[in-house]
């Protein structure tokens, strides 16, 4: 059992990761180590599995306020969600057999990368200008639903993040549109994990659906300010939660073993 002081630490971190994953993604870079921290003895899957449970309820409320007040690329979005429902349980399976350590380096040098990109070019993602049409953006949204979607079964941390920016910087979405696919994806990756999960007994309904409520809240704030003050804002928060993952990703990876 969980205490009820607990329960509302994990309630407010989960409305602080709605908020940010409504609006740049990353929201499990809250969510997941919370739930770590308040539930040390339940197995990492089980962890996992309740953070799916509160993080679709939160992405699928954020991508419903979207559509009604922005509108939505879906011969982008839907191929990309449908290619990564199917590769995140193929990530997943790939945990059996490569440790997921061996990732942070390279995703430590691809957040150095997008940062750096984003800052060195203030236009990027400001308005959107189709680089490709017809059947070479189906295919690309296919191959990004398919290696994002690969590494959110796998590994996780980040991918709304790299999501908006390969979208904004592939397929010249502007950043607000941008989030507004990265939601829909994810919440096609959020439910292939869910599927996986849930028959496993690897969700604490409980505590997973308290941290809904509050995931849905920080979402409909996070969207509303997103729609409300448009790309840059949704760009510098952007920017700020890849320097945060960047931080956590370098303490990880390069810290001093003692």
């Amino acid at each position: 059992m969980i205490d009820s002081v607990d329960l509302v630490l994990l309630g407010l971190a989960a409305l602080l990761a709605g908020f940010i994953d409504a609006v740049a993604g990353g929201g499990g870079l809250v969510q997941v180590p919370a739930l770590f921290t308040a539930l040390p003895l339940q197995t990492p899957a089980t962890l996992f599995g309740t953070n799916k449970l509160s993080s679709i309820f939160g992405t699928g409320s954020a991508a419903w306020r979207y559509s009604r007040q922005v509108e939505v690329c879906w011969r982008v979005a839907l191929p990309a969600a449908l290619s990564a429902a199917v590769f995140s349980f193929a990530g997943a399976a790939a945990v059996a057999w490569l440790p997921r350590e061996t990732v942070r380096p390279l995703v430590f040098g691809l957040l150095l990368f997008v940062i750096a990109y984003t800052l060195a070019r203030p236009s990027l993602g400001q308005r959107a200008v189709p680089l490709v049409s017809g059947n070479h953006e189906r295919l690309g949204a296919v191959v990004l639903g398919a290696v994002l979607g690969f590494y959110d079964g796998f590994f996780g941390p980040g991918t709304g993040s790299f999501l908006i920016f390969l979208l904004v910087r592939f397929f010249s979405l502007d950043f607000l549109r941008a989030s507004v696919v990265a939601k829909i994806v994810n919440l096609a990756t959020n439910a292939a994990a869910l599927a996986y999960f849930i028959p496993h007994g690897q969700v604490l309904w409980v505590v997973g659906l308290v941290m809904a409520v509050a995931n849905i809240t920080g979402a409909q704030i996070g969207s509303r300010l997103a729609i409300q003050h448009g790309n840059g804002f949704v760009r510098w928060v952007f920017i700020a939660t890849a320097l945060v993952l960047l931080a956590k990703f370098g303490w990880d990876t390069f810290r001093p073993v003692i």
